[in-house]
C-alpha cells in the first residue's frame, strides 16, 4: 500500500449494525494492565495495523456508522490547547463532542471524553476486552497507541457524538489518528521535538506533521518557520487542499488559559471550525473560550504556584514569556523534572532567565532524567543555576514553599500529572506509574 500521507484509503466509519454483547469484560484495572503491557511493542509508526483494526471492528459491528465531523490536529506545541478550545466552543454551541488527546496527566480516562466527561472505567474495561479479543493472535500486534485510538473511536461511536477532535500522538503522517478521514487538518507551530522519530531538521519534522493533509480537505495552520511553511505549502498543493495560515490573534473575548500564545491558539481553533463548516456563533466562541478546563497549561494552583507541562525548548520559551506577563521580573523557585529523551540543555537555558533556584526531585517515571545529570546541565549553562536534588516531589514542594519566590513546576506533562495528583491528595495508582 502507498504510505504517502494523503493518498491512501482512510477509515470513514463503515456502516455496521449493532452487534452482539461483548464477551464478559475484565476489570478496569486488569484491562489497563493488559493495555500497558503493549508498551513492550514500542512505537511503530504506520497505518496498516490501525486500518486493519478499524476495518475489522466495523465489520464485527463494534463500530457503527455515525455522521460525525472530524477535526484532526497535529503540530509540536499547542495541540492539546487547540483541541480543548475547539471542544469547549462546540459544546457551548450545543454539539455533542468527542475529544481524544494524549498523554494523560493523572488518569488514563482523561484521554477520551464525550461532552467533557471522561470515559467511564466500565467503558474502558468493556472496550479493551472487545479489542483484546479481536487482536489476541495478530502478528504484528497493535501497539498501545493504536489500541487506545480504536478504543476512543469505539466510545465515540457508542455515544453518538457529532464532532470528533483528534490530537495526533506522534508526528502525523504515520500516526494512528491519520487513519481517520477528517473534515479539516489543523497544524499548530512546528519546532524541534521527538527528533529520533520525526527527523533532525525543521523541514523533516514538518513533512511528518504535514502528512495529515488529505486530498481536497481544508488545512488551517499557525504561523510557521519559513522551512515548515514551505513544506506545508508543497503538501497542500500536491493534495489540492485549500490552505489558510492564521496570522492574527483572537482578542474579542477573554480566554481561560493564560499567555499571549493562547490567543494565537484560539484564533487557530476558530479558523478550524470555520474551515470545517461547523456552525458556531460568536457568543458560543466567547463562552467556550472563557470556560476551558485544561490543566498543566500555566495552571495557577494558588497565588504563587504555577504548574505547566512545557517539555521542549520552544514550549519553555513560551512559558517564560507567560511567566513575565504574570510575574514581571520576579524569578521563580523552579521545581524541574524532564524526560531523558528531551533537549535538556535547551530547556534549562530557556528557563534560566526566570529562575532563581532549582529543585530537582526524583519522580516515578522510568523515562525521567536522573536529577544528578540534570543538575550537571544546570551547572554548565551560562550563567549556571544553583540547584538541589530532593528525594521526592513532596520534599521539593516543601522546600519551595519555604522560599519567598513564586513557584514554577515544569519540565514534563508526566511530571505535571504526578505533582497535580500529589497536590490533590490523590494516591499514586498503578496507571500513573505506568505512564
Amino acid at each position: 500500500m502507498n504510505r504517502a500521507g494523503g493518498s491512501r484509503a482512510r477509515w470513514t466509519g463503515n456502516p455496521a449494525r449493532v452487534g452482539a454483547p461483548d464477551d464478559a469484560a475484565i476489570s478496569y484495572r486488569d484491562a489497563l494492565s493488559w493495555l500497558y503491557s503493549l508498551q513492550r511493542f514500542g512505537i511503530k509508526l504506520g497505518l496498516q495495523n490501525i486500518e486493519r483494526l478499524l476495518e475489522e471492528l466495523s465489520k464485527s459491528d463494534v463500530l457503527q456508522a455515525v455522521p460525525w465531523k472530524v477535526i484532526h490536529v497535529a503540530g509540536t506545541n499547542g495541540k492539546g490547547s487547540v483541541c480543548a478550545m475547539i471542544d469547549s466552543i462546540c459544546r457551548a454551541q450545543g454539539y455533542r463532542t468527542g475529544l481524544f488527546t494524549s498523554p494523560h496527566l493523572v488518569t488514563f480516562r482523561e484521554r477520551i471524553r464525550v461532552n467533557g466527561e471522561m470515559i467511564s472505567e466500565q467503558a474502558v474495561a468493556n472496550g479493551l476486552t472487545t479489542i483484546r479479543n479481536h487482536v489476541s493472535d495478530w502478528d504484528p500486534h497493535p501497539t498501545f497507541f493504536e489500541v487506545v485510538t480504536a478504543l476512543a473511536l469505539k466510545h465515540f461511536s457508542d455515544t453518538k457524538v457529532e464532532i470528533i477532535i483528534l490530537e495526533t500522538g506522534l508526528g502525523g503522517r504515520l500516526d494512528a489518528t491519520n487513519a481517520v478521514q477528517s473534515n479539516v487538518s489543523v497544524i499548530t507551530p512546528i519546532d524541534f521535538d521527538h527528533e529520533q522519530w520525526l527527523g533532525k531538521t525543521i523541514s523533516e519534522i514538518a513533512a511528518e506533521k504535514a502528512g495529515i493533509i488529505k486530498p481536497a480537505v481544508p488545512i488551517v495552520s499557525a504561523c510557521q518557520r519559513a522551512e515548515a511553511e514551505e513544506v506545508i505549502r508543497a503538501h497542500a498543493a500536491k493534495c489540492g487542499a485549500p490552505l489558510q495560515f492564521v496570522t492574527k490573534s483572537y482578542d474579542r473575548a477573554p480566554i481561560a488559559l493564560a499567555g499571549s500564545h493562547q490567543k494565537q491558539n484560539a484564533a487557530l481553533a476558530v479558523a478550524a471550525l470555520r474551515a470545517a463548516k461547523i456552525d458556531v456563533g460568536d457568543s458560543a466562541i466567547a463562552r467556550g473560550l472563557a470556560c476551558i478546563d485544561w490543566p498543566a497549561r500555566f495552571q495557577r494552583w494558588d497565588e504563587r504556584t504555577i504548574v505547566d507541562g512545557a517539555h521542549n525548548p520552544a514550549a519553555v520559551r513560551m512559558l517564560a514569556e507567560t511567566w513575565r506577563e504574570s510575574f514581571g521580573n520576579q524569578r521563580a523557585t523552579l521545581v524541574l523534572a524532564v524526560l531523558s529523551d528531551k533537549d535538556l540543555r535547551g530547556i534549562c537555558e530557556a528557563l534560566a532567565p526566570i529562575s532563581q533556584f532549582v529543585l530537582l526531585p526524583k519522580i516515578r517515571s522510568e523515562r525521567a532524567t536522573d536529577p544528578e545529570k540534570l543538575g550537571r546541565v544546570l551547572a554548565n549553562i551560562s550563567p549556571p543555576l544553583p540547584y538541589s536534588v530532593t528525594q521526592s516531589v513532596e520534599e521539593a514542594l516543601a522546600l519551595a514553599l519555604a522560599e519567598p519566590n513564586p513557584i514554577l513546576i515544569t519540565g514534563s506533562l508526566h511530571f505535571a500529572g504526578e505533582v497535580l495528583a500529589h497536590l490533590r491528595g490523590e494516591p499514586a495508582s498503578f496507571e500513573e506509574c505506568a505512564q
